[in-house]
């Protein structure tokens, strides 16, 4: 019934009018290929790329569409590198049972996921353990890996 409404109703239009419609359309279409390339995990990150640091949480920024955390990692020269952590939304993270409280500034956190795929210290969050209670938490990624 509905295509026989829109094909009634697209038939009806001046043959100007159904080009605009047809541009428009196509052109909707495209806009939504960034979008989704955004949410591609394998677009941004390496699933071959698995990496485990440890150090201590500088900065959480609970924003849609991912929480992001930043953490300090020393090497074994002592030399710090400042790591970007992507997470899940928010609303992500409170179904698998987070809240703003449970990582803090300055807390000591071993982070499992996937490393960027331009070599960067940004890494997409797989758990997170908590230093002080050994609380292990899923992060709500779009990649699971094994363990």
């Amino acid at each position: 019934m509905r295509i026989l409404i829109a094909s009634f109703v697209f038939k009806g239009l001046h043959m100007k009018t159904r080009g605009l419609t047809i541009v428009a359309c196509v052109g909707l279409l495209l806009a939504t290929v960034p979008v989704v390339a955004h949410h591609s995990f394998s677009a941004e990150f390496d699933a071959n790329a698995p990496i485990e640091v440890t150090g201590a949480v500088q900065k959480i920024e609970w924003l849609n569409p991912h929480v992001w955390f930043f953490m300090d990692v020393e090497d074994d020269e002592g030399a710090v590198t400042n790591w970007a952590m992507e997470m899940g939304s928010p609303n992500q993270l409170v179904r698998a049972g987070w809240t703003r409280s449970t990582m803090s500034v300055g807390d000591v956190v071993t982070v499992r996921g996937s490393r960027a795929r331009d070599g960067s210290d940004t890494a997409s969050t797989r758990y997170v353990v908590l230093a002080n209670s050994g609380e292990r938490l899923f992060a709500a990624s779009s990649q699971r890996l094994p363990g």
